[in-house]
């Protein structure tokens, strides 16, 4: 397996972030919070045991408990600087683990975690593991978009000032890449889509502000360890501005989530037809569809 990530430094920038929290930076985690509280909501059923895996803030925690749809939450993190006022039961663990024993609970709760996991499919499959027979699971992923504008901007202005490059932006999975790990971890009628967010800063050094604040820096194992200098940082700057900028001189920053779904599997769930069973052929099922 390869190790894409500094785990340990993942977890120290995560805490950090934690104890010395931002006001508003932590609008990405809202903003999954919601939408997973949302997708919850119409469900059609009441989840005796649910765990958070890694939400950082406990937004999503928060929201999917305030739709009535959970009796019982423990929240999973790696350091008690999450637990905040001890409003749920909490337990700690490092990014990786799920310390949840097999089919003990109906629901699973990944808001912005997985994409900073070196063994994904992993992950994925001790969480199908820990899920009750029809037990769901719920994420929210970073995908492919995300920060491409910071990425675009690193690459140029490294490859003018020194004429290489290092990563400096993590790379992000695609939604077929996790519908896929999805189907290879056993889970049931996995689901995946995508939205797309754009948020515009003043700076790229606001840009970089929200980054830290939210404990989204550089966490490559292959990163650069040589600090950025004031010379790289501002022409950085100019070329965001250059290529990324409004009327109005914000520049953009794009952020792409990846919504998915999954259900431990049950006899109960629906089958996919086998192919050549319809009864029915599509052209004749159309036939008076059209507007």
């Amino acid at each position: 397996m390869d190790i894409l990530f500094d785990l340990d430094l993942v977890a120290a920038r995560r805490e950090r972030a934690a104890s010395h929290p931002l006001p508003g930076t932590d609008f990405l985690l809202d903003l999954a919070g919601r939408e997973l509280a949302e997708r919850l909501e119409v469900v059609e059923r009441v989840f005796e045991e649910a765990v958070e895996l890694h939400g950082g803030t406990g937004t999503a925690a928060r929201l999917s408990l305030e739709t009535g749809k959970i009796t019982n939450l423990t929240r999973i993190e790696t350091d008690a600087v999450f637990s905040g006022a001890g409003e749920h039961r909490f337990v700690s663990a490092p990014l990786e683990d799920v310390p949840l024993e097999p089919q003990s609970t109906n629901l699973v709760l990944s808001p912005l975690a997985l994409h900073l996991t070196n063994d994904t499919p992993g992950v994925l499959i001790r969480i199908r593991r820990a899920l009750k027979p029809d037990g769901l699971f719920l994420a929210a992923i970073p995908g492919t978009g995300t920060l491409a504008e910071l990425r675009d901007v690193l690459l140029a202005t490294e490859a003018e000032i020194t004429g290489g490059a290092s990563p400096r932006v993590i790379p992000f999975p695609d939604v077929r890449d996790i519908g896929a790990l999805l189907q290879r971890a056993g889970f049931a009628l996995p689901v995946a889509d995508a939205e797309t967010y754009t948020v515009r800063y003043d700076s790229l050094f606001d840009l970089i502000r929200d980054l830290r604040a939210m404990g989204m820096t550089n966490p490559l194992s292959g990163r650069s360890r040589k600090p950025l200098s004031r010379q790289f940082l501002m022409r950085a700057a100019q070329i965001y501005a250059e290529r990324y900028s409004d009327a109005d001189g914000r520049i953009r920053a794009t952020f792409a989530m990846i919504y998915v779904s999954g259900w431990a599997p049950h006899e109960n769930q629906p089958k996919p037809l086998k192919p050549g069973s319809a009864t029915v052929r599509l052209a004749d099922a159309l036939k008076g569809k059209a507007p």
